[in-house]
């Protein structure tokens, strides 16, 4: 393969031209210094390389609006790496609260203590009644992972089902209990389908 000459700004450019392979020289070039830089931000492997794949996908459907006089492609790449980054810590900040909540929620069929406070009363009942919304496959992922104890690979076993299904279940399933939990006070009725993101895959 020969070595790429074009600069970075041929590679945006071209990039607007819908040039697959200026989005994957762009990759090459910058791919380590952005994998680094969204690694400090999640603390986190996997949530590093998502953040750094839609990163890149945002370069893809934004490289018609790169400004040169604004910032060097570099710069400009590693700024929408950055935030990518950022709004992953968001999510999962936001996630982490909703999980914390179902994972102190009891599974069902145990009887509830008669010392219990109305608070914790309410609380249980908000989330049985947002858990009673997902869909049967959501529910099971994380019935399986916050009262059955067990890991994303055990689940993905147990369920005959990819890891990354199990993740992405998981993810959605957790959002929607968030918008189920903090929607104004009234009946819950099941959710609608999220719109399903395409599966980015590592080259």
């Amino acid at each position: 393969m020969r070595p790429e000459t074009r600069t970075d700004h041929e590679l945006v450019a071209d990039c607007a031209r819908r040039d697959e392979n200026a989005l994957a020289a762009l990759y090459d070039r910058h791919g380590k210094v952005a994998y680094s830089i969204a690694l400090r931000v999640v603390r986190d492997p996997g949530l590093a390389e998502d953040a750094v794949q839609e990163a890149f996908l945002a370069v893809w459907r934004q490289a018609a609006t790169y400004d040169p006089k604004l910032a060097k492609p570099s710069t400009w790449i590693l700024t929408i790496v950055h935030r990518r980054a950022v709004d992953h810590v968001r999510r999962n900040v936001r996630h982490g609260e909703i999980a914390q909540r179902v994972a102190t929620f009891e599974a069902p069929g145990i009887v509830e203590g008669v010392d219990e406070t109305a608070g914790i009363r309410e609380s249980r009942r908000s989330v049985q009644q947002a858990l009673a919304t997902l869909p049967a496959a959501e529910r099971r992922v994380l019935e399986l992972a916050y009262w059955a104890g067990l890991s994303q690979s055990e689940i993905a076993t147990e369920l005959g089902i990819p890891a990354g299904t199990v993740k992405s279940r998981t993810f959605t399933a957790l959002a929607r209990l968030r918008a189920a939990l903090e929607a104004p006070e009234q009946t819950l009725e099941p959710l609608e389908p999220l719109e399903q993101t395409p599966e980015l895959v590592a080259a």
